[in-house]
């Protein structure tokens, strides 16, 4: 089907088991996914054949268990689980048109160490990698990188602003075509087309250059999750696709206006930003049918875990002395998640919602979107949403898996594609083809150009 609509964007946002909470316990999901292979396999082919633009694995580098204890941890499905670009590098062998995206923090990394991983990512899906810039927002983390407490919000921020610049001034570290490789004149690569970057900054020194050629995408394509005040000037200046969460369409709305209207302080074009928020679909036969699906994995929670999920969503606040089933407290500010904290707050008190009506709410989708219903009515408020200005597409957060992305790609995607909304084919070979993002000059090559100029 060719159609001169416009056309949303399709993340697949993959976890171990599914994206609920108790997922692991769900009748239908795989509960030892985190380190199976042929499972995480299955459903990137599976978001493949649903045209997806990408799948993307979010990361984090500890095992948080909140203060809670060995017997809460011991109900916390997700625990253990592959180190994401060595499973996307897995994953390319198998897969031929669908990005490849992850989180990697620029807290409790080196920027020379993720420069190479990306770009060697890059080149073994032939232009398909994408990288998920975050900051790292746990205490568990810290100390597992001989520190006892987090770095505060904004030194991370700082941090990883610079931490970007000295990336893609590695990934240009050589011009596209600097590799003759003639074996006649026995020339490698002109030495006019290396770029030392030589950065000196106030968190890093790197001499460069990379040891990979650059990307085939220029840069793996940027995508950044944050939506504080920081996360969101980072994102405009940084980010060519934005993960984000709102619950209605009038957030949506407002997000999307107040982070395209940023990104001309930095001489960029709007369209080269996709803001895509998360849902968490659950679909049924029927409204009812899927309604049901809903309880049923709701009433899986253990009490226990879901307040250690709250917990660590807040900002690691300890509500243990609090009653369940009274108000959420008034809370202290947090270093931490601060755009979550503020969203479920805000959500606790618009709801009148008790700790315990709180933490359910977030079991599933973590403070995303969650919809329940027909693929018809599903279509409906993804289209809803993407026509009034609210969103370029959505990351799809599957509530247990493989079945909860084989129901997305068999009923939804057919939905969306009658109603030209959604691709029937893909329309490239790269990540950043199929998004419609520009690829990148060599920063040093156009600093040349405008100095001859």
């Amino acid at each position: 089907m060719s159609t001169s609509k416009k056309q949303l964007r399709l993340g697949a946002f993959l976890m171990s088991s599914g994206h609920h909470l108790a997922a692991w316990r769900y009748p239908d999901a795989r509960a030892d996914g985190g380190l199976s292979f042929e499972h995480y396999k299955h459903i990137a082919q599976t978001a493949e054949r649903g045209k997806f633009d990408m799948i993307f694995f979010a990361d984090g580098v500890a095992v948080r268990d909140r203060g809670q204890g060995r017997e809460v941890l011991s109900r916390t499905g997700h625990l253990v689980h592959f180190e994401p670009l060595t499973l996307l590098s897995a994953l390319s062998v198998v897969t031929e048109n669908i990005g490849l995206a992850a989180t990697v923090s620029t807290t409790y990394n080196e920027p020379f160490h993720l420069a190479r991983k990306f770009a060697s990512l890059d080149y073994l899906s032939n232009g398909r990698a994408g990288w998920n810039l975050v900051t790292s927002a746990s205490n568990a983390e810290a100390q597992n990188f001989n520190r006892d407490k987090h770095l505060e919000h904004a030194p991370r921020y700082d941090r990883a602003r610079e931490f970007v610049d000295v990336v893609t001034k590695l990934w240009d570290s050589w011009e596209d075509n600097a590799f003759l490789r003639d074996k006649e004149s026995g020339v490698y690569f002109e030495p006019d087309k290396l770029h030392i970057p030589n950065h000196k900054g106030e968190h890093f020194s790197v001499r460069g250059p990379l040891n990979v050629a650059r990307p085939p995408q220029g840069y793996p394509v940027i995508i950044q999750a944050g939506s504080s005040e920081d996360g969101k000037n980072l994102a405009a200046q940084t980010a060519e696709v934005i993960f984000t969460a709102q619950q209605t369409l009038e957030d949506a709305q407002a997000f999307y206006s107040d982070v395209k209207g940023r990104v001309a302080k930095y001489g960029r074009n709007p369209d080269h930003l996709k803001i895509m928020p998360g849902i968490f679909p659950v679909i049924g036969r029927t409204e009812a049918e899927a309604k049901e699906k809903f309880d049923r994995i709701q009433e899986l929670i253990h009490p226990q875990v879901g307040l250690s999920l709250l917990t660590g969503m807040l900002g690691e606040v300890d509500l243990s002395s609090y009653p369940l089933d009274g108000p959420l407290p008034d809370l202290p500010h947090t270093e931490l998640h601060q755009s979550r904290q503020q969203l479920l707050i805000e959500t606790a008190r618009r709801e009148n919602f008790t700790i315990r009506q709180l933490y359910l709410w977030i079991a599933g989708a973590r403070g995303h979107w969650t919809i329940w219903g027909t693929p018809s009515q599903i279509a409906d408020k993804l289209e809803e949403w993407f026509v009034n200005g609210g969103a370029d597409g959505f990351n799809i957060m599957p509530p247990y898996l493989p079945g909860g992305l084989e129901e997305f790609v068999d009923l939804v995607i057919p939905e969306l594609q009658r109603r030209g909304l959604f691709r029937t084919e893909y329309e490239g070979r790269t990540l950043r083809e199929n998004l419609g993002l520009p690829r990148p000059e060599n920063q040093f090559v156009r600093t040349v150009s405008e100095l001859v100029a």
